[in-house]
């Protein structure tokens, strides 16, 4: 064995220290971001007492009387709002992994398939009429859910044949429903009862967590947490994916099969996060692309690196959206795309660019 030859099991170890590295780094980051995004508010509480609310509340201390105003701000509107913010930045990360494999398109997000237009069709329903006024505050959550997996499902029939899901039928198919879908949006708009119904779709639609509750936190928590997991596993299989179908059929996989169970778990997943805080643009478009620059194009690391990234992205543009103009709150979608859009032009200009290579 040559000395070049003995060296090369070596090389694998820096990379994976890096990785580690990486992982320490954000993690830190996300917990300074989380305390930080808790702490800062319209409403000011010193940081010393919003960590001993956070401190009484995990460990079931006691506040004084007089604190309930501010313990009741940190723990029962801050608290989850944040969380819910890194949970959704780190699941639109890693969704937009999973659809920019699938459709093998690098300029593709989580709604490019329609999912966040079927569910504002639910959403503006509920705000116009009142549908599902039973279900109290989770009745806009869950026609945006219903209306998401609608359109999921209505997109896979229409785009499937004989020869399975193709990347461009789906995105094609996707894009096209999405007007539908956004036409039906406007119409039950102009025939809603009152003129708040508009504003109110509109506000939506760009994205916001200020209805965010400890109820609304674990659904999206577990449908996050199981896209992961999935999506780790398959991890190797979406690096020979990326190559094409007709080089991943050579390598083993089923390509059909594998696309079926993406389009699931991605519409399951988006509607699920669709229903909580709207349709938050460009994460899961501008994510996976800045986690390939930082850690390459292969999708397990990929995977593991972008649900931090999102998590802290989000969490700050969710900070800035309800501290800029307080005591009003921006959309989340607007910060976003002052983010994404430029992202968005600089990938189109760079026509060889596909998933961080050239």
């Amino acid at each position: 064995m040559t000395p070049q030859q003995s060296r090369v099991p070596a090389r694998p170890l820096p990379s994976r220290r890096a990785l580690t590295l990486t992982i320490g780094v954000l993690s830190a980051i996300l917990v300074v971001s989380v305390v930080v995004a808790i702490t800062l508010g319209p409403t000011v509480i010193p940081l010393a007492d919003s960590l001993r609310y956070l401190g009484a509340a995990l460990t079931g201390g006691r506040i004084d009387p007089a604190e309930i105003t501010g313990y009741s701000i940190i723990w029962q509107v801050r608290t989850p709002r944040v969380l819910l913010a890194m949970v959704v930045g780190a699941g639109l990360s890693v969704i937009g992994v999973a659809v920019q494999a699938m459709v093998r398109n690098a300029l593709a997000d989580p709604f490019i398939l329609g999912v966040s237009s079927g569910a504002s069709v639910g959403a503006s329903a509920v705000v116009a009429f009142g549908l599902f006024a039973g279900l109290g505050v989770y009745a806009l959550s869950a026609a945006a859910f219903l209306g998401a997996l609608l359109a999921s499902v209505l997109v896979y029939l229409a785009a499937r044949s004989r020869a399975g899901l193709s990347p461009l039928r789906l995105v094609l198919t996707g894009v096209a429903l999405a007007y539908g879908f956004q036409a039906v949006m406007s119409v039950i708009v102009f025939f809603a009862p009152f003129g708040e119904a508009a504003r109110t779709v509109l506000f939506w639609l760009l994205g916001s967590l200020g209805g965010a509750t400890w109820g609304s936190l674990p659904i999206a928590a577990v449908a996050v947490g199981l896209a992961i997991v999935l999506l780790l596993r398959r991890g190797r299989s979406l690096d020979v994916l990326a190559m094409g179908d007709e080089t991943a059929a050579s390598l083993g996989v089923d390509t059909a099969a594998l696309r079926r169970g993406l389009f699931l778990l991605t519409a399951v997943v988006t509607g699920a996060l669709v229903a909580v805080s709207g349709a938050i643009g460009f994460v899961g478009l501008v994510m996976p692309h800045l986690v390939r620059i930082l850690v390459g194009a292969a999708h397990t690391r990929v995977l593991i690196i972008a649900p931090f990234a999102g998590a802290i992205f989000l969490v700050w543009v969710d900070l800035v959206s309800r501290t800029l103009v307080a005591p009003r709150e921006l959309p989340l979608g607007v910060i976003t795309a002052l983010v994404g859009v430029p992202v968005f032009v600089t990938l189109m200009r760079r026509r060889g660019y596909l998933f961080g290579g050239r």
